[in-house]
């Protein structure tokens, strides 16, 4: 019997024009509640920073929200972006989160600023020199969960709290990091795709066994939005268009009710800038995005697919995660 791939979501807990913050959180525990339902694997929170369509900003208390509100599907950080932190401060919240909920915290880590570099300098003014140390504070973050650790400074809230780590990336750094640690591998391919098949090798053929993972676990991300019809998912798709068009251009705004795509549209769906952020974004009916992530999988024979979904109507987010639990169970 062939064996299901695992399937979860990534919250950016986007915030919709006419909507509020407050209306955000809502939906996204919503969304939570009901991907649980749906066979969903994990739900992750991204870190993000001064973006007014990104409510996904205090990344751990979000997380609590979410599962507090959901029993057993797995809530953790995709992901807590570690330069901006301390990681003691890391250890005692996630280790908190680990109490609080057992056996259902994952922490994804990564070391990009989830912002622009003002604001970066802002979280911490040293997060550069931390950038360099992303190796070396991950383990510190292992100490600080390890029960036999005994260093002078301590988290004891999160010692011997089974809170698994993963290593993020865009770029096949991180894929060195995540082999040598032997820890699972998550890449960013739903926004940046360059580089997803090189890091996944590098990954595979450097990894080492550890005393958390035996043999490489990979994770991607895809952009998916499903609707019945291929034009009904094309014009939901011109609300996540707007939204990127809005990131490369510096002009963030909320995300904006879908409209029909119109040439000027086409022209920037077109620009290879947003080819390249979308080369694995899966837009269309059933049969469509299935023949698309099926590929994907053949392609990249990763272990497990983390999805995001740019739409501006919750119901409409929430039907197309309910087309894509259907495809990842018939796969």
């Amino acid at each position: 019997m062939k064996r299901q791939i695992p399937y979860s979501i990534l919250e950016l807990a986007t915030v919709a024009e006419n909507t509020t913050i407050q209306d955000t959180f809502a939906n996204s525990l919503d969304l939570a509640q009901q991907a649980e339902k749906m066979g969903y694997h994990r739900f992750w929170l991204a870190e993000h920073h001064n973006m007014k369509s990104i409510a996904s900003s205090a990344t751990s208390v979000l997380i609590g929200h979410i599962a507090g509100g959901t029993e057993k599907i797995r809530v953790g950080s995709g992901g807590i972006m570690l330069p901006n932190h301390s990681p003691l401060i890391v250890a005692e919240q996630f280790g908190t989160l680990g109490n609080l909920y057992p056996n259902r915290i994952d922490l994804g880590l990564g070391r990009a600023p989830g912002t622009d570099q003002e604001t970066a300098q802002a979280i911490r003014s040293d997060r550069m020199t931390a950038v360099y140390q992303f190796p070396d504070e991950v383990s510190r973050i292992q100490n600080f969960f390890t029960s036999s650790y005994r260093g002078k400074v301590r988290s004891y809230v999160s010692e011997g709290v089974h809170v698994p780590l993963y290593i993020l990336g865009s770029s096949t750094d991180s894929a060195y990091v995540a082999a040598k640690k032997g820890l699972p591998y998550v890449f960013a391919s739903h926004f940046a795709p360059a580089q997803l098949k090189e890091a996944l090798n590098i990954y595979r053929q450097n990894f080492k066994p550890s005393a958390y993972l035996k043999t490489p676990y990979t994770m991607a991300g895809i952009g998916v939005i499903a609707a019945e019809t291929n034009e009904m998912a094309d014009t939901l798709s011109s609300s996540m268009y707007q939204m990127i068009l809005g990131v490369l251009t510096g002009n963030i705004d909320y995300v904006k009710a879908p409209s029909v795509i119109t040439p000027e549209m086409r022209d920037v769906i077109n620009h290879p800038k947003v080819q390249q952020m979308t080369h694995y974004s899966f837009i269309g009916d059933k049969a469509t995005v299935k023949s698309k992530t099926k590929q994907f999988l053949e392609d990249t024979k990763v272990d497990e697919l983390i999805a995001v979904s740019h739409i501006y109507d919750h119901q409409d987010r929430v039907a197309s995660y309910r087309i894509f639990s259907e495809i990842m169970q018939e796969l």
